[in-house]
């Protein structure tokens, strides 16, 4: 059997180079490169395949791992902080934790990544040999303890470790932990939570957006055990569905959560909550879950539960507070972003000599890559982080019976001209959050639709 593996890792070895961010992946020779800014689920084409429409969620996982080292919100001074990639496949993620974080704040960070699959985790291995971090340290091999040598492998100042992901997750207590199964994280929320030390960042992908979203009911309720409404706002439900999971699976563990980050990007959702020991916070937990109730005109309110007339336009529980953090997304800028995941020119003209040279349209194509992971987000930090109004402008503008549609710069500066605080929110809908209350928000659209016939 061992036999096979090596021969079938051998046959597909080492694959196509590609970039994500600032690091060189492997591809298998089974896939295609990626077109123009993918989106969805792709198709899995054999062992080694990499999936870019996730692209973005991996370079907010680089930039929020930097911010946590850099402003010291996570740990003190010189204290560590310890990564698991719990899911880590053929091992990109990880790879870009240690070759983007800048030179100096990698003494900081210890990695660990696992996997069951012998062919991914090689092929990590691999891909980490083959294309090492752009800068390199003298690494001390004592900063990883007797007790975790015992269960795994230390390979260039990556920990590898090859078990099922909920017993990696209770080797130690980690500050940060990165959950990307394939479909729904039900299976592995308790283990996550437990595996936090006292105080760390969860950040948890699910795919299965079809029970999140309430368009397969029955999946909802069985994994979820909520129940959901299909439409205008069923991408915000489906985030806000997954944290009230996690905050009521913290809360049995005497944990509470503070979501630092949380959005619906395409075809998952993925959530980055911070995770702390406190009994009594997390007895508070409750007040945050709720349910949304909608109105005919659009509008909506959180509710802390419907009454049974009710219960048809309501979905829920879900979490009802705010989702971000606004001191830390507010520094996630399209600036920032490149600077710490886009190559310099100087880095560039060596990516090119080593692997034969790129093309102008690949480097734009990945710059724009790294641009859209963070697009709208410092700007819509400050609403996101308090209580605010959802509104789909589509969804709306049926229901007002405009004519036309305004512009998105038009209803921004409308509002904002109103006195309310508004912004675009990341999704592929146009979305905007806003301090406006409902009517506010129906007769500036009014009068916009009207200056448009």
């Amino acid at each position: 059997m061992a036999d096979e593996k090596k021969d079938e890792f051998e046959a597909h070895w080492p694959g196509q180079p590609w970039m994500e961010g600032k690091t060189v992946i492997l591809l298998s020779n089974q896939q295609e490169r990626p077109s123009h800014m993918p989106r969805g689920p792709a198709k899995r084409v054999g062992p080694g395949f990499i999936n870019p429409a996730m692209a973005p969620a991996r370079t907010r996982s680089v930039l929020l791992l930097e911010d946590a080292l850099s402003n010291e919100w996570l740990t003190e001074g010189e204290m560590p902080i310890r990564a698991l990639d719990a899911l880590c496949s053929t091992g990109v993620r990880f790879r870009r934790w240690r070759n983007e974080i800048p030179k100096e704040l990698q003494p900081r960070l210890r990695i660990h990544a696992n996997d069951l699959d012998e062919f991914a985790l090689r092929w990590a291995q691999e891909s980490n040999l083959l294309y090492p971090p752009n800068h390199v340290w003298d690494f001390d091999e004592e900063l990883f303890n007797d007790h975790e040598r015992v269960h795994g492998t230390l390979i260039e100042g990556i920990f590898y470790m090859q078990e099922d992901a909920r017993i990696a997750l209770n080797k130690g207590a980690y500050q940060w932990i990165d959950l990307d199964p394939f479909g729904s994280p039900i299976t592995f929320l308790d283990a996550a939570i437990q595996g936090i030390g006292r105080r760390g960042v969860l950040e948890v992908t699910a795919t299965d957006t079809a029970a999140l979203t309430g368009s397969s009911p029955s999946s909802q309720r069985r994994r979820y055990g909520a129940k959901g409404i299909v439409d205008a706002y069923a991408h915000d439900d489906a985030i806000r569905t997954l944290l009230g999971v996690v905050a009521t699976t913290a809360a049995k563990h005497d944990r509470f959560i503070e979501p630092i980050l949380c959005l619906f990007d395409g075809h998952h959702v993925r959530l980055s909550v911070l995770i702390v020991r406190g009994k009594e916070k997390a007895s508070e937990m409750q007040t945050s879950i709720g349910w949304r109730l909608r109105y005919k005109d659009g509008g909506y309110i959180f509710v802390e539960h419907p009454s049974p007339e009710e219960l048809v336009n309501a979905s829920g529980p879900m979490w009802i507070a705010p989702l971000w953090n606004q001191a830390i997304t507010s520094r996630l800028s399209e600036e920032r972003a490149l600077s710490i995941c886009f190559p310099s020119e100087n880095e560039k003209k060596l990516l090119n000599q080593m692997h034969g040279g790129w093309s102008e349209n690949d480097w734009e194509y990945w710059r724009r890559e790294i641009c859209r992971s963070v697009r709208f987000i410092q700007d819509a930090a400050p609403i996101m982080s308090h209580d605010h109004l959802l509104i789909d402008i589509d969804d709306f503008a049926k229901k007002l019976k405009l004519k036309h549609i305004p512009k998105m710069e038009s209803i921004l500066t409308a509002f904002r001209n109103a006195g309310h605080e508004t912004a675009r929110v990341p999704d592929a809908n146009p979305m905007i959050a806003t301090f406006a209350s409902i009517e506010q928000s129906k007769q500036i659209l009014r009068v916009l639709g009207k200056s448009h016939e």
